[in-house]
């Protein structure tokens, strides 16, 4: 006996398998993100007034670029998973869904990349 509907039999899509894994990454990645949010923020309100010699010393403190680094990382990486299941839920054609699964994560990956650049250029007083 099958759990799966007669149209999932004949189309032959079972389960992905990594379902679970996708759905962990997303709350472990929106956990991370509350402290380094809130690091961020009391940070920025520290430094209002600052100029911006004072701001490129903030970033250049190890500290600080790590900081920044992870709340980068986890940003992105959470933004991804969460647009990959809009597009996943919201976009019935099969070829725009691929298309924009695909787009969407280089694009990711591409704002990610220019974002690590600019914070370790910064860090390594370039």
């Amino acid at each position: 006996m099958s759990l799966q509907s007669p149209l999932g039999r004949v189309r032959g899509l079972g389960s992905a398998k990594n379902g679970t894994h996708h759905w962990w990454m997303q709350r472990v990645t929106a956990v991370a993100l509350i402290p380094l949010c809130l690091w961020f923020a009391i940070a920025m309100i520290k430094m209002t007034g600052a100029n911006y010699g004072d701001a490129i010393a903030w970033v250049q403190a190890p500290f600080n670029a790590i900081m920044l680094l992870l709340l980068i990382g986890a940003t992105f990486y959470h933004m991804q998973l969460g647009l990959q299941v809009v597009i996943e839920d919201y976009v019935h054609g099969e070829g725009a869904k691929v298309v924009l699964l695909m787009a969407q994560k280089l694009a990711s990956l591409a704002l990610a990349v220019a974002a690590v650049f600019a914070v370790l250029k910064i860090a390594f007083g370039g």
